[in-house]
């Protein structure tokens, strides 16, 4: 029998595309989908690109009878995580999506996100998402916290840099575009049509972007020492795709190589020959990421480039990477689809 899921927050993009993943997965059946606003909807109404497959209703969370679910997906907005997770029963897998159990420590969550974390003892006992680096611990995780799209893609460009030591930990700019699916589904001004086509913009600039503290955190742990990275985002009018372009000091053919053999036997990220450099268009629709390396002209200085489709390896297709370990099936099941193209 398949393993019974259930995904919290389905009428989100990121519900929506573990809906997708899951569709063509030989070991796992949607079994429950939730929503708030949109409950006693069918799937089909919600997401029409949907409505070949057999689905469940959308229903509200107390619906649903979780001691028939082997595995639960929060799908949820950020800050509204931490009171599911715990109203779930402790025997639950859970892989949570939003931001609420990724920073291992309470002064450094409330730090960014404004606001006291509500269960720390869940905060404490979760694992952080990016598999490739915390395979181990999923596998044997009841409660894993996947990462945020932007830092997923900063970290696979700068973590085996970061611990073979061969860049200057003092000088690391992280330079990145997002489509605007990153930015979630519900209706807000600045993601207009009029608003945001034809244009792009920074946000969160000057140190105030919240996944710098899953930098901070997963960097210093790394180092043995505090490394603080300069972060730039930028909005650009596209659905998916993330664009790292990451300026680092060091020298250009050991920074390829470095991350080619940290790399090698991974199934999802590929670095391509020295000299070439990746696009989104390359990535859009799959589980993959792809990282490129050229030399500056200044001696000494190298850019490594990342891309990642946001929803699906910077979200959803990690987080079912995730769940595939922490039900014992082969960690690419479900998730060697091809990108789209164009």
């Amino acid at each position: 029998m398949p393993y019974q899921i259930a995904i919290l927050g389905a009428s989100g993009y990121t519900g929506a595309e573990l809906v997708r993943l899951i569709a063509t997965h030989p070991h796992m059946e949607v079994a429950a989908l939730s929503a708030d606003r949109k409950a006693g909807m069918e799937m089909a109404d919600v997401f029409p690109f949907l409505r070949h497959l057999n689905l469940p209703k959308l229903v509200k969370i107390e619906e649903i009878d979780f001691s028939k679910i082997d595995l639960c997906f929060c799908a949820l907005p950020h800050g509204t995580s931490q009171e599911v997770v715990d109203a779930l029963p402790r025997t639950l897998k859970i892989v949570d999506l939003s931001a609420g159990f990724r920073l291992r420590d309470a002064a450094a969550y409330e730090k960014w996100y404004g606001a006291p974390h509500v269960h720390p003892d869940l905060q404490a006992e979760a694992v952080y998402g990016l598999t490739e680096f915390y395979r181990a611990e999923i596998s044997e995780a009841r409660l894993v916290a996947g990462t945020g799209c932007n830092a997923a893609t900063g970290q696979f460009a700068l973590r085996p840099l970061i611990a073979a030591g061969v860049i200057d930990l003092d000088e690391i700019i992280i330079d990145l575009k997002a489509g605007v699916s990153g930015a979630g589904r519900s209706a807000k001004e600045n993601l207009l049509h009029a608003e945001l086509s034809g244009g792009t913009h920074t946000y969160s600039m000057g140190g105030k972007h919240r996944h710098l503290g899953e930098f901070d955190q997963e960097f210093s742990k790394i180092a043995g020492r505090s490394v603080h990275v300069q972060f730039s985002p930028h909005l650009l009018p596209m659905n998916r795709g993330i664009l790292a372009t990451v300026y680092v000091r060091g020298n250009p053919a050991q920074i390829h190589e470095t991350l080619r053999a940290a790399y090698v036997k991974e199934p999802f990220l590929r670095v391509l020959p020295f000299g070439s450099l990746p696009s989104t268009r390359d990535i859009a629709g799959s589980n993959f990421c792809h990282i490129g390396v050229i030399g500056d002209r200044l001696p000494g200085r190298a850019v490594v480039v990342a891309v990642l489709d946001n929803l699906n390896k910077g979200s959803s297709g990690q987080a079912l990477q995730n769940a595939n370990l922490m039900l014992g099936i082969e960690e690419t099941t479900g998730l060697m689809l091809a990108p789209i193209f164009p």
